[in-house]
């Protein structure tokens, strides 16, 4: 059977399992009188909010009614497990969904996502959360209809993690958080294994989806009104290495540029270890691909670099940022950084912050280095003191900001182009949006404006926003 084939009966499959959850839905909603509420909450990054748009897809197909509300007849966490906090939020919360169920019998409680990957996290829930009903891993979110048809089926709790998997199921029900921007996965797992890292234990290896899939796939978005789109991959530069004919990552961006109606190409995370050329030339001469590249440096101490596994020294960092720079003027290049890596020094610290300097991060995302368990570093013994991690974090943080606001600062005056994303939270009669090198933008406009890409006079900033006004 070729790959397509088994593809088409794996969907086929779960949407009859969708018809048979539904039939389960409905029979409490006679019960109840209304139709029966779930409530979809994601941990963690794009990949799991994306993986959440599906799974809230697949409930409303079975007869659920989307809300904000934990107190709902049905909550899925899907979660996330980088940092061990979150793992902590996670547990907070289950205590809170157990006083809802003791006063709703009928609810159920799902856990997803990466934190369910690890072993420990399964033990830990089924002997302190035995009222949770249903669990699964990452690499079979596909299967939820089936899952869901199981939850009702059994007494007691459903457990199905898949150590690994090469699977990819398309084609099944998404529900999209924006009706104008969504985010699509060309690729699965990691295979980098940075030493701090879980996701590729988690996620398992890179696998990535066939480029006809993905093009497939963006098209119909976009003829359902969708003018932006979000590339997801731990690695997107390693995109089409293990296909049956290899595409590079820049000859897939060439062809979904070619897709008429699309406006503007997103995508994230870019290793600096295998960022090539010739992506760094499609980007220059398109005309679709955002002006933003995320290109995370965790540290800028060659020692700490290879420590963590990263492939790639201080010095061919810089180099590699200042050649797209010199290439991409007006690219906005915005990075992760971790601050208290073990055998972390005052001096790999400094280190750190020369290169914010050098580069001139539009932005960055600064962590405190979380121990997770069953990584390499987690078993280093030269663990960094607390205090001393925190004053390296606050004088780090310091500095992203000083250089951020004076990046956001070169476009005063400036005409761009912002697509408009919702009304904005504080000032009703304003509208936000987003400008192709990722700042946000507040101007005058109403609702009618929502999904619409439209021309801004960037007239005041405020360190990490623009106030302007709309140019005809």
């Amino acid at each position: 059977m070729d790959h397509r084939t088994e593809v088409q009966k794996e969907t086929e499959r779960q949407y009859a399992f969708m018809e048979k959850a539904a039939g389960y839905v409905e029979a409490m909603a006679a019960k109840l009188g209304r139709k029966p509420t779930c409530c979809v909450t994601t941990f963690g990054c794009q990949m799991n909010a994306r993986d959440s748009e599906k799974l809230a897809g697949i409930l409303e197909k079975a007869g659920y009614e989307l809300v904000e509300d934990e107190n709902a007849d049905f909550v899925i966490y899907n979660t996330c497990t980088v940092r061990d906090n979150a793992n902590q939020k996670v547990y907070g919360r289950l205590g809170v969904l157990n006083g809802y169920k003791k006063k709703n019998p009928h609810m159920k409680i799902a856990l997803c996502g990466c934190m369910m990957q690890e072993p420990s996290v399964i033990e830990k829930i089924k002997k302190s959360y035995p009222f949770v009903d249903l669990i699964f891993g990452t690499h079979n979110i596909f299967k939820f209809a089936e899952l869901l048809t199981a939850m009702f089926e059994n007494k007691g709790m459903v457990i199905d993690i898949w150590e690994d998997t090469d699977k990819i199921v398309e084609d099944l029900p998404v529900e999209r958080k924006y009706p104008f921007k969504s985010g699509i996965n060309i690729m699965f797992g990691c295979n980098n294994f940075c030493s701090y890292c879980i996701v590729p234990y988690v996620r398992g290896r890179e696998r990535s989806r066939n480029p006809k899939d993905i093009i497939r796939e963006i098209e119909g978005l976009v003829a359902d009104g969708v003018v932006e789109i979000m590339l997801l991959g731990q690695n997107v530069n390693s995109y089409g290495k293990n296909l049956e004919e290899p595409v590079t990552f820049a000859q897939l961006l060439t062809q979904i540029e070619k897709i008429e109606g699309l406006e503007r190409i997103r995508f994230m995370t870019s290793h600096p270890k295998d960022l090539s050329e010739e992506l760094i030339q499609v980007m220059k001469h398109s005309k679709k691909i955002c002006r933003h590249l995320h290109l995370p440096l965790q540290s800028g101490s060659t020692r700490i670099l290879t420590a963590m596994n990263r492939r790639y020294t201080k010095e061919q960092y810089l180099k590699l940022a200042e050649h797209i720079r010199e290439e991409i003027p007006d690219i906005s290049i915005t990075t992760d950084i971790i601050v208290g890596f073990p055998g972390e020094t005052a001096e790999d610290v400094e280190e750190t912050i020369d290169v914010i300097r050098r580069v001139k991060y539009d932005n960055a995302f600064t962590f405190i280095y979380s121990k997770r368990t069953g990584t390499p570093a987690a078993a280093m013994d030269n663990q960094v003191p607390e205090d001393v991690v925190k004053a390296g974090f606050d004088k780090v943080l310091k500095v992203v900001q000083d250089t951020a606001r004076e990046q956001a600062a070169r476009y005063q005056g400036q005409v761009m182009e912002a697509l408009v994303e919702e009304i904005n939270e504080s000032d009703p009669g304003m509208v936000t949006g987003r400008l192709s090198n990722n700042l946000l933008v507040h101007f005058p406009g109403d609702a009618s404006l929502i999904g619409k890409i439209v021309r801004v006079s960037l007239e005041e900033c405020h360190g990490f926003y623009y106030v302007g006004k709309r140019v005809e």
